[in-house]
Formats: structure tokens, sequence, C-alpha cells
């Protein structure tokens, strides 16, 4: 199974959208799971995801915490603004799924 890593400031938003994106793998038949993670805990969580998807209010800390997924060999990308929106579940897992694809270090690799 696939875990992507969704980071928010305190990781109440980023709850309500790993939750939706669930939903939503599983209705496309998709072996993923997306987990939601504070900014605070993200040392802890971030060796066992194969994604790290970071909220847009995280934009100034992108730099840092993609660094640190980097490390990891885990690709990292900054959400869109309407990721918290309708349609935002949609967004970040084709997000997630280009993330993965694009990767460098998909093939192989531990976490997925």
């Amino acid at each position: 199974m696939t875990t992507v890593l969704v980071v928010c400031g305190a990781g109440a938003s980023s709850t309500f959208l790993a939750s939706r994106m669930r939903a939503l793998a599983a209705s496309r038949g998709l072996d993923l799971v997306a987990r939601a993670a504070s900014n605070l805990d993200i040392q802890n969580r971030l060796p066992d995801a194969a994604a790290l998807l970071v909220g847009p209010h995280l934009a100034g800390a992108f730099g840092e915490l993609s660094a640190q997924a980097a490390a990891l060999g885990v690709p990292a990308a900054l959400l869109p603004e309407t990721a918290f929106g309708p349609s935002g579940a949609e967004q970040a897992l084709d997000l997630t799924l280009s993330l993965l694809t694009t990767s460098p270090d998909n093939e192989g690799h531990p976490h997925g």
C-alpha cells in the first residue's frame, strides 16, 4: 500500500483532506492511503511516506519540508490554494499520482 503524507499547520485541515483522498482513492480502485500530519510531527511520519503534500498555507516552509523529504527520497509538492475546497481531494490525489509516476525513485521505493 502506498502512503501519502498530507501536512498542514496543526493537522486539522489535512485530516479532512486525507479522509476525502482515501475515499476517492478507494473509489478509483487505488491501493493508496493518505495520512494527515502537522508540520511539527513530519519528522516522525515522513519515513513511512511515498509522497508528501504540503498545505498552501505552509508555502513559506515548503523549501525546508521538501528538503527533509528529498533526504529520504520522498517526492514533495505544494498543494494548490483550492486543495481544501470541494474538488480538493481530486486535485490532491491527481497531484500525488503525478509525483509517484515522475519521481526517479519510485521504482522499488520502500514505501510505495
